[in-house]
């Protein structure tokens, strides 16, 4: 690597941080039974862009076995406004970009984030149920789970996948939200874990992908994650173009957010009790993958109670974090694209991480088999 390329991953942290496995020998593709695009954080462009228009054509591969999750934030910066609102145009666009790219597949899901719920705010439970009718209105996506529940909510991949849908910003909310007196098959603490639990127990010899968009672990800014820029250059995390030194001063930053400044960061009460809760309703039958977004890059991890954490929240161009991986994890990378889970009819299941450029050229950046 030369010298003006190692500098400029050392500035931007944007290189890969783990060597690759060695190389994956891949079956005949005619094998594949299903396959899972998974792309979180895609809310930010209001048109198609490099990331959706390449995962338009990795649906074209094999669009009648393909299935696509989106991870949460699918609309920025505050989710689905009331449609008199000036911005509503602007949230349509946003949503009717993805639907679009997604449009060829076979299934197509959105999860909500925490910006859907507009970014914590006393309308977030209306946000979410405004964009769960507009999808169900106009294309052939669906939210689920539906009108702010928790979830879980089930979807059958053949016969060798269950998928299981979670609403993790609902643990998180600090508004209104649904309770007991709900329609939810479950809306306590307790009956989730509960419901989570028997999700994946009865799932029949499937693999469980678990999918909701807080992560379990993640090596950048929501994990509590920092590098020496982050606390000396600590405006970048306003405006990525603001590279004015604070050394000492800058810390505050960092450290503020390791304290559980934010409610969406893994070191708040909130999300140590959201991670608690799916933790301890992974803990009798671990399911092979949890899924999720809200950091801004691509990450694979061993455990955190799921045999495998993936974080997928690239989905949005130069929308990234930083990472700074821990010894636990299997590959990192503060680059734009989305995950691809391919599950054969004899039972294997492989993950490619898929990277696009500014230009829109894809490529499988890393392969691991899951089991």
């Amino acid at each position: 690597m030369s010298r003006p390329v190692l500098l400029c991953c050392l500035l931007l942290s944007g290189c890969a941080t783990r060597q690759h496995p060695p190389p994956v020998v891949r079956p005949d593709p005619a094998g594949i039974e299903t396959t899972v695009l998974l792309i979180g954080d895609a809310g930010a462009p209001a048109s198609p862009g490099p990331v959706l228009e390449a995962l338009e054509r990795e649906i074209d591969r094999d669009a009648a076995s393909t299935t696509v999750v989106f991870l949460g934030d699918n609309i920025y910066p505050r989710g689905m406004p009331d449609s008199a609102a000036p911005s509503r145009g602007d949230a349509e666009r946003r949503l009717a970009a993805q639907m679009a790219a997604a449009a060829g597949a076979a299934g197509v899901y959105f999860i909500p984030g925490n910006h859907d719920w507009a970014r914590d705010g006393d309308d977030g439970w209306n946000a979410i149920r405004r964009q769960g009718r507009y999808l169900a209105e106009n294309g052939r996506g669906r939210m689920l789970p539906r009108d702010g529940c928790p979830g879980p909510d089930i979807v059958e991949l053949g016969a060798h996948v269950r998928l299981v849908l979670l609403d993790t910003q609902w643990w998180l909310h600090p508004g209104p939200r649904p309770g007991p007196e709900s329609s939810c098959a479950a809306a306590t603490p307790a009956s989730v874990v509960a419901a989570i639990g028997s999700a994946i127990r009865s799932a029949a010899g499937r693999h469980v992908v678990v999918a909701g968009h807080h992560p379990l672990e993640s090596s950048g800014p929501h994990g509590g994650r920092f590098g020496w820029l982050d606390h000396v250059f600590p405006l970048r995390a306003v405006a990525g173009w603001a590279w004015v030194p604070l050394p000492v001063i800058g810390s505050a930053y960092p450290i503020a957010r390791r304290s559980g400044l934010s409610r969406q960061d893994r070191s708040s009460s909130a999300s140590t009790q959201l991670r608690t809760a799916l933790q301890a309703a992974f803990a009798q039958d671990p399911p092979l993958v949890y899924a999720a977004g809200h950091e801004h890059g691509l990450e694979v991890h061993r455990g955190s109670g799921a045999r495998y954490t993936l974080v997928s929240g690239a989905g949005s161009p130069g929308h990234l974090s930083a990472l700074h991986p821990s010894d636990e994890t299997l590959f990192a990378m503060s680059a734009n694209g989305f995950m691809r889970v391919d599950a054969y009819r004899d039972g294997r299941v492989l993950l490619t991480v898929i990277t696009v450029d500014v230009s829109g050229r894809s490529s499988a950046s890393w392969e691991w088999w899951l089991n």
